[in-house]
Formats: structure tokens, sequence, C-alpha cells
């Protein structure tokens, strides 16, 4: 009884866009997480506390999550 094709897909493409989208920026985030350790165990890196590892990344990760759940609950215009 609904008008809707079936053609396989659980989203219209616009809900892709913002799932592709979402995951790109988590993967940035974790990108800026990475690094700032030191090659010997016996010295310590204090870069591993920099604003861009503390603050910067984990808010882009959130911001990538909050883009993957805008691409899931988004209802499509018809």
């Amino acid at each position: 009884m609904a008008s809707e094709q079936n053609n396989g897909f659980v989203f219209k493409k616009e809900n892709y866009v913002f799932l592709i989208a979402g995951a790109v920026t988590v993967l940035i985030g974790f990108i800026l997480m990475s690094g700032g350790g030191s090659d010997d165990p016996n010295v310590f890196n204090p870069e591993v506390f920099s604003f861009r590892r503390i603050t910067l990344a984990p808010t882009v990760v959130l911001l990538g999550f909050a883009i993957v759940m805008v691409g899931i609950f988004r209802k499509p215009k018809n």
C-alpha cells in the first residue's frame, strides 16, 4: 500500500552523504589525536597534552559522530 519503491537500500542518497561525511570527520579527528609520543620510554614528551590532542581532536570526533547521527535519523525530502 506504500507508494515508495524498494530499491534495496535502507537510506536515500542524502543520508549516505551524511554518513560518509561523518565517518571522514571521525577519521580526521583520530588522525589529529595521534602522535606526540616519545621514541625513548625514559623521556617524557609534553606534546602529548597539546591543545590539538586534548581539545580539538575529541571535539572533531564528537562532531563526526553527530553528523553520522543526523545521517541516520534524517528523513529525506521526497
